[in-house]
């Protein structure tokens, strides 16, 4: 079987000499190539290949039956093996020479090596004919990157991937409801005053009388935008230019959204964020804490939130803080929220906690944020190019946008709760 899928192989991958008329080894000055020697290794070639051929169908029907290769074919497939072998380096040498041929001529470069340059320097001819008195001294040319050496020959390597700056993680959006709208603001009504009264009563006695009142607010659809020039050269030469474009425009529409769901001052064209319109933490009477520290902070706001009848879920820090509070230690030198090898999520009094720079340092946010506020999708993030901006039809230049519409509704203010660390 060794032999027979040896043979197979060797026949396989053979492929017949195709004489071209190009300089070759043992031609004659200013001569063809020896035609004798050509045609002779082509007949040889063929001749081995059709006795290869016959030993690999003859160790086929053998295998088929059943039968032993006796040793004397083992031989003879073996010797045609072997010339073929000796007659594929010789295919090999002839293409190699065909190949110098080819790139041979009166002008073709020389390589010289260091020793044969020393030798043949006019100064150092010039040294010896003069009995080889004093010293030498000369420079032979490197091979730099430098004009007049090896010049372009030299390339750096250049790879695919272009380094981008860093991004941070967009995860307010995730805290909230998601929604879509059709308009351009969303009209909601909200409560303002609840008096209850509702009580026993006597039969025949007037029932108590409760009081609530309601009011209309409007959220309106503000639009997040933002633009880049570039040229069709640039977009046509890199390739990976254009979807490296288009995901930075879209990363910085959702970075200045998250800003905007977050810090919003309602002004302008600027959202109402949800810790500008958050409750300010105020210390829920009945809960006396001996040493307050941070953590003691975030589980007393997460109280005001219940006692205001909401159930919070979510926290929201600076990175900093949540790290402080990770890195806590029992007097036993124990982590007390951590585990160093474990790899669930930051979590804190069974609330998820969402890390960004943004709320600041020594601020938090906590609550109840899917029933609290709600986003409203008026128009999804929207890319597009075009040639037509002033004058880029003539300058060759593109203008890429990118823009997306959205409206942020903060129902319930009192189910989010925002404070600081001062002094903790």
């Amino acid at each position: 079987m060794n032999m027979m899928t040896s043979a197979a192989a060797m026949a396989a991958g053979a492929t017949p000499l195709v004489r071209a008329p190009v300089p070759e080894f043992g031609r004659k000055d200013g001569g063809e190539p020896d035609a004798k020697s050509i045609e002779q290794l082509q007949k040889q070639l063929s001749e081995t290949l059709g006795e290869v051929k016959e030993f690999a169908k003859e160790f086929r029907a053998k295998d088929r039956e059943g039968t032993k290769v006796d040793t004397e074919t083992k031989e003879k497939a073996d010797k045609a093996l072997s010339e073929l072998t000796g007659l594929r380096g010789e295919i090999t040498e002839l293409s190699q020479k065909l190949a110098q041929g080819r790139r041979g001529g009166d002008d073709a470069p020389e390589l010289k090596s260091l020793g044969h340059e020393v030798a043949n320097h006019d100064d150092v001819k010039s040294y010896v004919e003069g009995g080889c008195k004093g010293t030498i001294g000369f420079s032979v040319k490197a091979v730099t990157s430098a004009s007049g050496s090896a010049g372009n020959l030299i390339r750096p390597d250049r790879q695919s991937d272009i380094v981008t700056m860093p991004r941070m993680g967009l995860r307010v959006r995730d805290l909230l409801t998601p929604g879509r709208t059709e308009g351009n603001s969303i009209e909601y009504a909200y409560q303002t005053v609840r008096t209850n009264n509702a009580a026993g009563t006597a039969e025949g006695a007037q029932k108590p009388e409760s009081n609530y009142g309601w009011d209309v607010a409007q959220s309106p659809v503000k639009t997040i935008a933002h633009w880049v020039p570039a040229s069709r050269q640039a977009m046509d030469d890199v390739p990976q230019l254009e979807s490296l474009i288009d995901g930075e425009l879209r990363w910085g529409l959702d970075d200045a959204e998250d800003a905007e769901l977050l810090l919003g001052d309602g002004t302008g064209q600027h959202l109402n964020g949800l810790y500008t319109q958050a409750t300010a933490y105020a210390a829920p009477s009945g809960v006396t804490v001996s040493g307050e520290t941070r953590i003691d902070r975030l589980r007393l706001a997460i109280l005001q939130v219940e006692l205001a009848d909401y159930a919070p879920d979510g926290i929201v820090l600076h990175p900093t803080a949540w790290a402080g509070i990770e890195l806590t230690k029992d007097a036993a030198f124990g982590y007390i929220f951590a585990n160093p090898q474990g790899v669930a999520g930051p979590v804190l009094w069974g609330r998820p906690v969402v890390s960004t720079k943004r709320i600041g340092a020594g601020n938090y946010l906590t609550g109840a944020f899917k029933l609290a506020g709600q986003i409203f999708d008026r128009m999804d993030t929207e890319v597009r190019i075009s040639d037509q901006d002033r004058d880029n039809f003539i300058k060759n230049m593109l203008t890429i946008r990118a823009e997306k519409r959205l409206a942020l509704v903060v129902r319930r203010p009192a189910a989010l709760v925002k404070g600081n660390f001062t002094g903790l």
